[in-house]
């Protein structure tokens, strides 16, 4: 049976004036699934969903004054076999390989995958059809493009997010890379270097995925004594991330000696800001990314970074908004991922 999510049970708000409730207020009311309430009230559920989560779900409904819609309803069943993946840009080729991943579990099951990159990374975004909701069955979207989608209606239809809060995604399904492990085996490997001494830079982008990374590498240095981290943030560019660490590290006080990157593009520009200083990685200072892009291989010495699956991480976003069309629910559990240790990490110098 559609398993209910105590942690998402709160009470009932009725949506803001104007606004259509959907599927997924409903969820969040009812404190189920987005998978569940469609169970329901397709009238689906016997066999799968208990009777008084059942009449929770239909209490929610007639509370919020939610109608299914029926031209959404007619697109899941197949007639435009068409998904919208939102990406917040196409800088990297992190993105392509969501893509790749995605369009290839799409094809299996006869859906075309459409992308859509979200200006700037973040805020609203154009409706790329004269109405989403009339050439789409679903939406699969990256958490810092997430405001993107109630300009394009996509909030109305099925979606399932990447990158995302489980607890703050108003029912809809998410998947996950186990950001907080990669982070954890990065700060575990330096730290079993012998380094105490961390400047983390920070990518500058209001996000879950990377709150994460600053939340996790602030709790496992705080379990060795006599460990200090300094955060300093970039926006995601490798110049800024030049200017950053330039900055940061000519301050004054003792100088870190391992420079944990949020991503990998911001190792590339610590990598320029190191050289101008006259440092050397990792002589003087070790440098650590997360992404693995082909630019960890390409920079010298090549960067320790933690290596994320794009690709399967799109197959996986794609197989669970496959099972939210299909009124199941996905499958749970984060993807794993892996530390890759190059050149770029070595033991601290001795002082």
């Amino acid at each position: 049976m559609c398993a209910v999510h105590p942690s998402t049970r709160k009470r009932r708000q009725p949506v803001a004036p104007g606004t259509r409730p959907t599927s997924r207020d409903v969820a969040h009311a009812a404190g189920v699934s987005q998978a569940a309430v469609s169970l329901v009230l397709g009238d689906k559920w016997r066999g799968r969903v208990s009777e008084p989560t059942a009449e929770r779900v239909r209490e929610a409904a007639r509370e919020l004054g939610y109608r299914p819609n029926l031209a959404a309803r007619n697109l899941r069943l197949g007639h435009t076999r068409t998904v919208l993946l939102v990406v917040p840009a196409l800088t990297t080729e992190f993105f392509a390989g969501v893509y790749t991943g995605a369009a290839r579990i799409a094809a299996e099951h006869g859906f075309g995958v459409v992308l859509y990159p979200s200006p700037e990374g973040v805020g609203p975004a154009r409706d790329p059809f004269a109405s989403a909701q009339a050439a789409l069955d679903g939406i699969i979207a990256s958490s810092m493009a997430a405001d993107a989608l109630t300009a394009i209606r996509g909030d109305q239809l099925p979606l399932v997010m990447l990158d995302s809060d489980p607890s703050g995604s108003l029912g809809a399904a998410t998947v996950n890379l186990d950001i907080t492990d990669g982070v954890r085996q990065v700060t575990e490997h330096l730290l079993d270097l012998g380094h105490r001494n961390f400047l983390h830079l920070a990518a500058d982008v209001p996000s879950w995925t990377f709150d994460i990374r600053a939340r996790e590498l602030t709790a496992r240095t705080a379990t060795v004594p006599g460990t200090t981290v300094r955060t300093v943030h970039a926006p995601l560019t490798i110049e800024a991330a030049t200017t950053a660490t330039q900055t940061a590290l000519s301050a004054p006080g003792p100088r870190p000696t391992a420079l944990v990157c949020d991503d990998d593009k911001l190792a590339a520009g610590a990598y320029k800001a190191l050289r101008r200083l006259g440092l050397r990685i990792p002589d003087d200072i070790s440098v650590t990314g997360l992404d693995d892009l082909a630019l960890a291989t390409a920079i010298d010495p090549e960067l320790t970074t933690v290596r994320l699956d794009s690709e399967r991480f799109g197959e996986h976003g794609m197989r669970a908004l496959l099972a939210v069309l299909e009124g199941r629910t996905p499958d749970a559990g984060d993807i794993p991922v892996e530390l890759i240790v190059r050149g770029s990490t070595a033991p601290p110098r001795a002082s």
